[in-house]
């Protein structure tokens, strides 16, 4: 019988990667839309900024640019310079969504159960967008990517095991069925990628 060998997937173009990048953006900053009408906060480095922006040390956006600035020596040695690039593109272009936003976009009136699985999905296909085009929005999303990269380990499971330590310490600063809700955002975001996103299919590295 005679075995065919699949041929490799063709890499993006750079007119793919930026309308990727944009769309996967765009899809994120309107998760965290959801997650501030329904007064959420998320995990991970978005989770420690929004947390700051509502302790009144900053905007969201400027906030979670600069947390995310030390990430990029780790990325640019273990995921190259491409890689980085896109990220910080993606990390600038996310803030500035997160910022221009409210101003012609008005939620109100939203459950925070409902609010929560919303973010997961928008940002969950936000970030599958990204991963895809081989960038990510720092912080952790690099340490999963690198992890599925290199040793197989799902990016997704990575990032819900990071949360999960996150929102076990919310438990003293946030009500029960608060948490319960944040959970439940970072359950849905993560399953999205965990399943959609695999080693050999789209490897982050460039």
């Amino acid at each position: 019988m005679l075995i065919l060998d699949t041929p490799p997937a063709d890499r993006h173009t750079p007119a793919e990667d930026i309308q990727g990048i944009l769309i996967g953006t765009l899809l994120v900053a309107m998760g965290i839309q959801f997650l501030a009408a329904s007064d959420l906060i998320t995990g991970q480095i978005a989770g420690l900024a929004l947390v700051m922006n509502y302790a009144g040390l900053g905007s969201f956006g400027l906030l979670f640019f600069l947390l995310n600035l030390p990430f990029y020596v780790f990325a640019f040695r273990q995921m190259g310079p491409g890689f980085t690039v896109k990220s910080f593109t993606a990390v600038a272009l996310m803030s500035g969504f997160a910022e221009t936003l409210p101003f012609v976009l008005t939620i109100q009136n939203l459950h925070p159960g409902v609010g929560a699985v919303l973010f997961g999905v928008s940002a969950g296909v936000g970030l599958l967008s990204l991963f895809r085009h081989g960038a990510s929005l720092g912080g952790i999303g690099i340490t999963g990517l690198y992890l599925q990269d290199r040793f197989g380990i799902k990016a997704g499971w990575v990032q819900l095991g990071f949360d999960l330590c996150v929102f076990a310490g919310a438990f003293a600063l946030f009500p029960a069925d608060i948490v319960g809700y944040l959970l439940l955002g970072a359950v849905v975001l993560n399953l999205i990628v965990t399943i959609n996103h695999r080693r050999d299919r789209y490897i982050a590295r460039s």
